[in-house]
Parts: structure tokens; C-alpha cells; sequence
């Protein structure tokens, strides 16, 4: 059975990877579960989303406690199970941290397993963030530069420029007939600290 292919959505809160996850299902012919961070962060019981849990999950916007580093390399695992099994994935993601980055390319790069750079200037993300009501003020800005350090990807959308429709469509021609190469390249990094 042929993997199925991945197309991971990397970029800092409020930066519209959600919506675009959400575009990408419509846009592409074949089906893609829909399994990326935020479908992980609510398998976990309720009380974990509050304080004082949330500082053992994801609590500070660019460092995770102990179950972060335990549930993201699952979340990993899980989406490479699901490729293997033949299924398109697309998967919102907030790589951060250098472990993180060096974990999903250890496990993914042998997949067909698109990086997608989803970038958004500070000043829309921060107001998208405050207009919204459910957001950690400061979130996206914490991420910001640390979400996009690793530099590498196989293509990027500006959702600032572009809506959740063509950014899906820009993504689609873009995989379309390719192989992708991205994390092949951090495969062989190894991670700063």
C-alpha cells in the first residue's frame, strides 16, 4: 500500500492554520483526516487545559512540560501511522521547539510529507489574537520568530495575503507531481537546545 501524504502546517497561533487545515479537506480530491495539535490537545482530559495542568501541556507559548514532550512525538507517530495506512493527513502544528522539529523529521521525512511554512506578519497575528477572545494575548507573538527558526520548508503561504481558499489551492498545485524535501533537510540537523 502507498503511504498517504502528509501536509503539516506549521505556524504561530492565530496564524489561520486551522481555517486552512479545514480549506485543504475541501480542496484536495482525496480524503485528509484532519490530525494535527489542536485534535491532540483535546484528547487529553479536560482538567489538563487549565492551569496549573497547562504548564505540564503547553502552558508557556514557547515551552512545553512534561506530557507536551510525550504527547507532541506521539502526535508524530500517530500521523505516520495514519500515512502508512494509506491516508492523507493534514496537520496544524506549532514547531517551537527544537526537539519537537527534530522528533517529526526523524519520523516523517521517509514519507511523502509535505512542511508547509504558514506565515502571518506580527501586527495581523496579534490583532486576530485579541479580536478572537479565546487566545492567550502574547501567544503569537512568543511564537512568532521561534515557530519559523528551523528556516526549511517545502512551500509558504501568507495569510495575510491570501485567504484560507487560496492559500489551499496555492499548497495544492504546489504538492502536485513534487517531492517534497524539507524535512529530509532537518532530518540531519541536529537540534540547538
Amino acid at each position: 500500500m502507498m503511504p498517504g501524504t502528509i501536509i503539516l502546517l506549521n505556524g504561530a497561533s492565530s496564524s489561520g492554520k486551522t481555517t486552512l487545515a479545514r480549506a485543504l479537506q475541501q480542496a484536495l480530491a482525496e480524503p485528509y483526516l484532519d490530525a494535527g495539535l489542536d485534535r491532540f490537545l483535546w484528547m487529553l482530559p479536560g482538567r489538563y487545559l487549565k492551569q496549573p495542568l497547562w504548564d505540564d501541556v503547553l502552558g508557556r507559548a514557547t515551552e512545553a512540560g512534561a506530557t507536551g514532550h510525550r504527547l507532541i512525538p506521539a502526535m508524530h507517530r500517530a500521523i505516520a501511522a495514519l500515512s502508512r495506512a494509506g491516508m492523507g493527513v493534514v496537520a496544524d502544528h506549532v514547531l517551537v521547539v527544537p526537539a519537537w522539529v527534530a522528533d517529526c523529521a526523524a519520523v516523517l521525512a521517509d514519507l511523502p510529507a509535505w512542511l508547509i511554512g504558514v506565515r502571518c506578519p506580527l501586527p495581523v497575528l496579534e490583532e486576530r489574537e485579541r479580536s478572537r477572545g479565546d487566545r492567550t494575548l502574547g501567544q503569537s507573538a512568543a511564537q512568532h520568530e521561534l515557530v519559523h527558526a528551523h528556516g526549511v520548508y517545502d512551500f509558504e503561504v501568507d495569510t495575510s495575503l491570501l485567504g484560507p481558499a487560496a492559500c489551499a489551492e496555492a499548497i495544492r498545485d504546489a504538492i502536485a507531481g513534487g517531492l517534497p524535501t524539507a524535512l529530509k533537510t532537518l532530518r540531519g540537523r541536529r537540534p540547538a537546545s
